[in-house]
């Protein structure tokens, strides 16, 4: 009835104190439980290395640890773990939005556990054969999940059950499980607790109290070591005295050994510093949100519009970038987002006194329009900008022009050319790539272009600087500067590259501000190595070249294409592939390759760069669908299906193999042959081990999870944007209360207002309609709180777990 999805935004900024006294080579990683999701770049030749890396994804399973790894990169040897901070999900939201130091903590396998096991426990009462009375205990090892990967592969994992008190120990184990990490045990053992302390009174059982207090049953989770020792996976403990003469049966989450992660010598290991964000939706049936949903589409149709939802939701939270990302997505998803910026905008620029200022502040209108092109923008920064930002961080040439940061043996006019030859690639990518700037984007261009005719109209330049403000000045310049943000490249560029970047981008600034204003903008540079750069530029070749450009992606005229268009480069990496039995020979294995998917094929290769061993035509992916890990006993597997037999894929963590089939089916997605059915295990010996079906081309016995076309720039769930909207609001309860207070007292009193107050960081136009506006939210907001009530007590109930 209702979905949990949960995101993280990381920010790794920097370790101190490692080693001391020893410069080392340093990288970290993130893990979820055991599992690792990412990890940074290698920091050389520092005891306090500076990471500075942001990663943000979302969370495709349940997990009971957010862990990060420091090691010291070995070249000869297997890297070396220096120390772990691990936080337990309970305690994120405690560390969540702001920056924290975490202390290192010694890693020990003892403490290295994941997963959880699901156990019936049950007494029962026994009339043995000399006619005495016991109480026997039942323990039933159902199953195992999410056991963590051994050296990358499946586990071998077996339990041991015991029971434990103050004089015994009896112990007892199941059966070795072969190459998985969700174990089926289903074993059952049986343990003797009492005996009645006489064997004459067989009617009456008495317990003897002292015992059951002490006893409990453990379960421990080990690999099969075969020839090396064991690997310890996880135990659990559970007090016999809480059964009761009951049945009982939940899952338990493992837990590490007792004496595990304890050192005296925690301090000798650094520090590691984060800025970590964790959001957790609970998004009930979309029926629930439908009267908060209108409410915030109508925005636009409301007048005026600082008296709508969505203007006051951006009024009452402290941060404007909370509230414009989920409203953004929400009216992007039911195409409403052009007509809202339009009446933002408009109010924007009734404040604005000057021409050349328009639209340069962080208004509600000007943060829409950012995060609009972030969304929307991203294939089209990749289509223009990707191919250079890549030539320029893989063979970056020396560009410092500054005289005070030359270092010796520069040459400043060579670097002059360099930065040139930069600057104009990039600059003329820029200007030639209106044929890929999305309608949507357009549209907006077009309304805020008119938007600043009208309010100015004896400035001809507005029109030219309401636009360029926006695509210059924060989207291509930003995404020059900050390639890995905008996925352009993989990490952060190392701090020269960085300069080049930054360098390129203080000159495509000026540039684009060209074609929008009349006086040159030479006077405008601080530095006079900027303005000598820039002296070497015609700036009438510039001026025109920038208007034509601002004038195509602010026009509402559909484009076509001049001609065939280069394939996009849209994501790479290795993975491991199942040779899919094209010849008679070779065995049918696994095998590392490296993967690309453009917007026109996805290829496997032998190794980067080298010529694809297998193409599929994107035209021809029928569907791109998760494999059920018993299939061939792996975890994180997909499957692509097109005209042959289904490319069987194992990606290297969850998050990874999540993004793939995100960024496959988003670029297939409107392919017309689209699968409805699939089979979601694969086809082995003779049949299907979903079905059973004994037809190796028969039709899918499961809907395929996305079957019905949709927009291939942009994928939002509407719900899930409403119920963060909803969150918003229900922190921000006590600010509607004020504002609506605010609304009451400009209604009674219709004097001058007062000095400043609670009341004066408000924009309120229209006190009546903002008034209701506020009372339909309250209202609407305490119906969503009852729902959540009543669903979170339901699932409480219906989920019983053990220490989960």
């Amino acid at each position: 009835p209702f979905n949990i999805y949960s995101n993280f935004f990381l920010l790794t900024d920097d370790a101190k104190h490692l080693v001391p006294n020893k410069m080392r080579d340093f990288f970290c990683t993130i893990n979820l439980d055991q599992e690792e999701v990412f990890r940074t770049q290698v920091v050389e030749k520092s005891s306090s290395p500076y990471f500075g890396e942001e990663f943000y994804f979302e969370i495709p399973r349940t997990f009971q640890w957010l862990s990060f790894y420091i090691y010291d990169k070995s070249v000869l040897q297997k890297d070396l773990r220096i120390g772990k901070v691990s936080i337990k999900k309970e305690d994120l939201c405690n560390y969540t939005g702001k920056e924290n130091w975490f202390m290192l903590q010694p890693v020990d396998s003892n403490s290295e556990v994941q997963g959880k096991v699901h156990l019936e426990l049950k007494l029962n009462e026994l009339i043995t054969d000399n006619g005495s009375v016991c109480q026997q205990l039942v323990v039933h090892i159902k199953e195992c999940h999410g056991l963590p990967l051994i050296n990358g592969q499946n586990c071998d994992p077996y339990a041991t059950v015991s029971l434990v008190g103050p004089s015994r120990n009896d112990q007892k184990k199941t059966k070795v499980k072969k190459k998985t990490s969700n174990p089926q045990f289903n074993e059952t053992f049986y343990f003797e607790v009492t005996r009645s302390s006489s064997y004459t009174k067989k009617s009456q059982f008495q317990v003897e109290e002292e015992d059951i207090e002490k006893l409990e049953v453990r379960v421990d989770l080990w690999n099969n070591g075969n020839l090396v020792q064991d690997v310890f996976l996880g135990e659990i403990k559970v007090p016999v005295k809480v059964l009761k003469n009951d049945s009982f049966q939940a899952w338990y989450l493992l837990q590490p050994k007792e004496n595990g992660n304890k050192s005296s010598k925690t301090d000798d290991l650094g520090s590691l510093r984060l800025n970590i964000c964790y959001t957790e939706d609970c998004v009930l049936p979309s029926e629930y949100y439908a009267s908060l949903r209108n409410l915030l589409l109508k925005s636009s149709d409301v007048q005026p519009v600082s008296a709508s939802a969505a203007y006051i939701l951006s009024e009452v939270c402290r941060d404007k970038y909370d509230a414009v990302l989920p409203l953004v997505r929400l009216l992007l998803h039911h195409h409403k987002l052009v007509p809202f910026v339009a009446a933002v905008a408009e109010l924007d620029l009734k404040d604005t006194q000057e021409a050349n200022t328009v639209f340069r502040g962080n208004s509600l209108a000007t943060r829409c329009v950012d995060e609009m092109m972030k969304i929307v923008g991203k294939h089209y920064l990749k289509v223009t900008l990707k191919p250079v930002i890549d030539e320029i961080c893989e063979s970056p040439k020396p560009c410092e022009i500054d005289p005070i940061k030359l270092r010796e043996g520069d040459n400043v006019e060579i670097n002059m050319e360099n930065l040139r030859y930069y600057v104009d690639k990039v600059f003329r990518e820029i200007v030639r790539s209106s044929i890929s700037c999305p309608t949507l984007m357009c549209d907006v261009f077009y309304s805020l272009r008119h938007l600043a005719a009208k309010r100015f109209p004896n400035d001809p330049h507005v029109q030219y600087s309401a636009v360029s403000s926006f695509v210059f000045l924060r989207f291509f310049a930003v995404a020059v500067v900050s390639p890995h943000t905008f996925h352009l490249r993989p990490h952060h560029p190392d701090a020269q590259t960085s300069r080049t970047l930054t360098l390129i981008s203080k000159a495509i600034q000026t540039l684009g501000s060209w074609g929008s204003l009349t006086k040159s903008k030479l006077s405008s540079f601080k530095e006079t190595f900027m303005c000598e750069f820039f002296k070497t530029f015609q700036e009438e070749k510039f001026t025109e070249s920038v208007k034509k450009f601002l004038d195509d992606v602010s026009s509402t005229e559909s484009k076509e294409p001049s001609g065939v268009s280069e394939p996009v480069h849209l994501k790479e990496g290795e993975m491991y592939k199942r040779a899919q039995g094209r010849t008679r020979i070779g065995k049918k294995n696994f095998k590392k390759r490296w993967f690309c998917l453009t917007s026109r094929e996805f290829t496997y290769h032998k190794q980067q760069d080298k010529e694809p061993i297998f193409t599929i035509p994107i035209k021809n992916i029928l569907a791109v669908e998760k494999l059920d890990e018993s299939s061939f006993n792996k975890k994180n597997m997909f499957q692509v299906l097109h005209g042959e037999k289904p490319l069987y894929i194992q990606a290297n963590n969850c998050v990874e193999a999540s993004e793939w089939i995100e960024a496959l089916c988003r670029v297939t997605r409107c392919n017309q042959k689209r699968l409805s059915f699939y089979h979601p295990s694969a086809f082995l010996n003779g049949n299907w081990l979903c079905c059973k079906a004994t037809i190796e081309n028969s039709v899918g016995c499961a809907r395929c999870t996305a079957d019905v076309p949709a927009d291939t720039q942009i994928e939002i769930d509407g719900d899930r944007e409403t119920e963060r909207i909803y969150s918003l609001f229900t922190i921000n309860r006590s600010k509607l209360q004020k504002l609506e207070e605010a609304c009451g007292s400009i209604a009674v009193y219709q004097g001058p207002r007062k000095e400043p107050d609670d009341y004066s960081n408000f924009t309120i136009e229209d006190s009546v309609a903002t008034f209701h506006t506020l009372q339909q939210i309250i209202d609407i907001v305490e119906k969503l709180n009852e729902s959540h009530e009543k669903y979170q007590k339901k699932r409480s109930s219906s989920a019983k777990y053990g220490s989960e």
